[in-house]
């Protein structure tokens, strides 16, 4: 199950979020060169992602901002991308183009701290939008709890896309995460839960002044946890029946 779309319109043209996809595709394609040997591979990663043990032991830092433009595969890239296209663009909304853009990475270098913090001595290099994009997820959960969601199921040959609202959706994301890190051993490689809790916790944080300047609780009032404008509507498509042919 994952998102595909939010019924949440933004009201400006989120220019942050295209040049922030764009980085994240440019960087991919840079590293693209250095995919055909694992040699070259490992020595991009010790220079550019983010290693917890180097930063606690050398107090290099640079990767805690250069790994969260960086990713470990297409598919990897192509699910962050989705994330922040999706919800990106409200939050820029709400903070504006250049609020969001150091909001974005605030979320980002936070949810790399929370994985340090987790990971201390790990040597496995860490890459990934995730931590940044977990802060933009916590940021709309906070201003928009009740935002429709359409996400698609997928369950073996059951395709279905229905509407859930985002507290449900982000609030089984962050769980996710939370059971995720606890059933990980420290040292492992794999999913950077722990990243992706405290860019979603730093994200409510970070968003937090702005809510209250929106009137805190009142706004919720008012919006009753919807977006603050009508909510998108899309057409349904029905997948057409093929049937068997007599012979």
């Amino acid at each position: 199950m994952f998102p595909i779309r939010d019924h949440n319109p933004s009201e400006r043209t989120p220019y942050v979020v295209y040049a922030l996809i764009a980085a994240n595709v440019a960087a991919y394609l840079l590293q693209l060169p250095y995919t055909g040997s694992e040699r070259a591979m490992l020595a991009f990663w010790r220079d550019w992602a983010m290693i917890p043990v180097v930063v606690t032991q050398s107090g290099e830092l640079h990767g805690i901002f250069t790994s969260m433009f960086l990713h470990a595969g297409l598919l990897h890239l192509a699910g962050n991308m989705l994330f922040l296209w999706i919800f990106g663009d409200n939050m820029e909304d709400q903070l504006g183009h250049l609020g969001f853009l150091l909001f974005y990475l605030a979320g980002g270098v936070a949810a790399a701290l929370a994985h340090i913090a987790a990971n201390p001595a790990s040597v496995v290099p860490t890459v990934g939008a995730s931590g940044a994009i977990g802060a933009v997820l916590g940021g709309y959960l906070l201003f928009f709890p009740r935002a429709r969601i359409d996400v698609l199921l997928i369950f073996i040959v059951f395709f279905r896309v229905f509407a859930i609202p985002a507290w449900t959706m982000l609030g089984l994301w962050f769980a996710m995460q939370i059971f995720g890190g606890l059933g990980t051993p420290t040292q492992g490689g794999g999913v950077a839960y722990w990243a992706h809790a405290g860019g979603f916790i730093a994200g409510i944080l970070l968003a937090f002044p702005t809510w209250l300047r929106r009137g805190a609780r009142g706004y919720w009032q008012r919006t009753e946890g919807h977006p603050p404008h009508p909510d998108a509507r899309y057409s349904t498509t029905s997948i057409p029946v093929i049937r068997r042919r007599r012979k």
